[in-house]
C-alpha cells in the first residue's frame, strides 16, 4: 500500500490521536447514560466521533483516486508570526485597548500570509473590531477596556 495522498494521511493520524486522546480522558468522568449524561457521555463519543472520521479519512489517503499530494516544508516563521500575535494582543489588550488590540492582531497575523494587502488587512480589522464589539461588549455584556489607558477618563 503506498501513500497516494500525504495532506489527508497527516489530517487522519491528527484527527486519530486527537479523538482518542479525548476518549481516553473522558472515559475517567462519569459516563451515566443517554437519559442522564454524566459530564463523561458526550466527550467520549465525540473521541470515538473523531477517531472514527480520522480512520476514514487515513484510509481516503491510499485511495487510487486520491489526488497526489505532499505535506510541504513546515514554516516555523508563519506559526511563530501567528502565535507571536495572540501573545501581543494579550499583552496590549489591558494597556492598549479591546480596539487598538484587535487591529494590531489582525495586522500581524495577516502579514504572514502570502496574500496579504494593506487595504484588505484594514476591511477586515474595521469589520472584526466592528463584529467583536457588538457580540462581546454590547451581547455579552464584558467589561474590556476600549481605549488606551491614557485616554480614559
Amino acid at each position: 500500500m503506498k501513500i497516494r495522498n500525504h495532506r489527508d494521511f497527516g489530517a487522519g493520524i491528527m484527527y486519530m490521536v486527537i479523538g482518542l486522546f479525548f476518549t481516553i480522558v473522558a472515559s475517567q468522568y462519569q459516563m451515566g447514560t443517554a437519559a442522564k449524561m454524566g459530564p463523561g457521555y458526550f466527550p467520549f463519543f465525540l473521541g470515538i466521533l473523531m477517531t472514527f472520521l480520522g480512520l476514514l479519512v487515513l484510509l481516503q489517503a491510499f485511495s487510487a483516486k486520491a489526488a497526489i499530494e505532499r505535506i510541504p516544508k513546515f514554516n516555523w516563521r508563519i506559526i511563530a508570526q501567528i502565535t507571536g500575535a495572540v501573545v501581543l494582543y494579550g499583552l496590549l489588550l489591558p494597556r492598549l485597548g479591546f480596539l487598538i488590540a484587535v487591529v494590531v492582531l489582525v495586522f500581524v497575523s495577516a502579514s504572514a500570509s502570502k496574500e496579504f494587502t494593506w487595504k484588505g488587512t484594514a476591511i477586515n480589522a474595521a469589520f472584526l473590531v466592528a463584529f467583536t464589539y457588538s457580540v462581546f461588549v454590547l451581547g455579552l455584556k464584558l467589561q474590556f477596556p476600549l481605549l488606551p489607558v491614557f485616554l480614559q477618563q
